[in-house]
């Protein structure tokens, strides 16, 4: 069973644009439990204010509403999120169900959230390839309204396409260079941004929903490959050498990592929030 989240309330959705939705994603979580991890109905008798269990997830909210099949979608996406595929030249691909990533202008290279309108970038399987699955990199912003007064390590890995590259702020730089999607704005996430991506009621590593972010983190015996480590683009306060990441092994978004570690990145487009 996946760790708890938050019951998100559903939200209309917004295009590919800078401005951001009114709300949160549903935490995927659509299943309810008894006191032994034993699988029961998410129904009042069981999950009830009066219930020995009561008020849990699956029993509320867009996921709910998705295992029930009352869902509406603009595209698809396990439990009750909503994604849409787009392509290199921004066009929208909808649901995109079948399409492969590629290279053309018209083949998919990204994933567009419809509850939150943010814009994500998806990892490739190809270690010729800037966005490759496998590639770390160090946290560094020269940004003093991010970094909370301190930048980070520059390129502390050799661990990307190309050597001296390899920090969070560099690989924006790349990404941006590319025009990925058509824009030229991508940007690391917040903590909150990235924690919006975890799938808990997923039943395998990785927390993510892997049919609009496949190829997640997977380098085989790394520290990173056990635990999926993600940086956000948010320092820690208590300690402003350590910056927050989110484990997509099991969704957990409760640590930090000293910035001079080599963690994955996704990069995100849209209101910060």
């Amino acid at each position: 069973m996946r760790f708890p989240a938050l019951i998100l309330a559903p939200v209309l959705a917004l295009g590919l644009t800078a401005a951001h939705a009114a709300g949160l994603p549903d935490s995927g979580q659509d299943k309810c439990y008894d006191g032994s991890n034993v699988l029961v109905a998410c129904t009042n008798a069981n999950t009830a204010d009066g219930a020995s269990f009561p008020r849990q997830d699956g029993r509320f909210g867009r996921d709910a509403k998705a295992a029930a099949s009352t869902l509406a979608k603009i595209g698809g996406g396990a439990a009750g999120f909503d994604y849409s595929k787009i392509a290199n030249n921004g066009s929208d691909l909808g649901a995109g169900v079948g399409l492969a990533l590629g290279t053309s202008p018209t083949a998919w290279a990204c994933t567009r959230d419809n509850i939150t309108g943010l814009a994500w970038e998806v990892k490739v399987n190809d270690a010729t390839h800037l966005r490759h699955r496998n590639w770390t990199y160090t946290w560094y912003s020269s940004d003093g309204g991010t970094n909370a007064g301190y930048a980070g390590t520059p390129s502390g890995t050799s661990n990307c396409k190309a050597v001296g590259r390899c920090d969070t702020e560099k690989f924006v730089a790349d990404v941006n260079a590319s025009a990925l999607c058509g824009y030229n704005d991508w940007r690391m996430p917040t903590q909150r941004e990235l924690g919006t991506l975890v799938h808990a009621g997923s039943t395998q590593d990785p927390a993510v929903d892997s049919t609009y972010f496949p190829n997640t983190a997977d380098t085989p015996g790394s520290i990173e490959s056990v635990f999926r480590s993600v940086w956000s683009g948010s320092s820690y306060a208590v300690d402003r050498t350590y910056a927050w990441i989110v484990y997509f092994f099991d969704g957990n978004t409760t640590f930090t990592d000293l910035k001079s570690s080599a963690n994955y990145v996704r990069l995100v487009r849209g209101g910060r929030f």
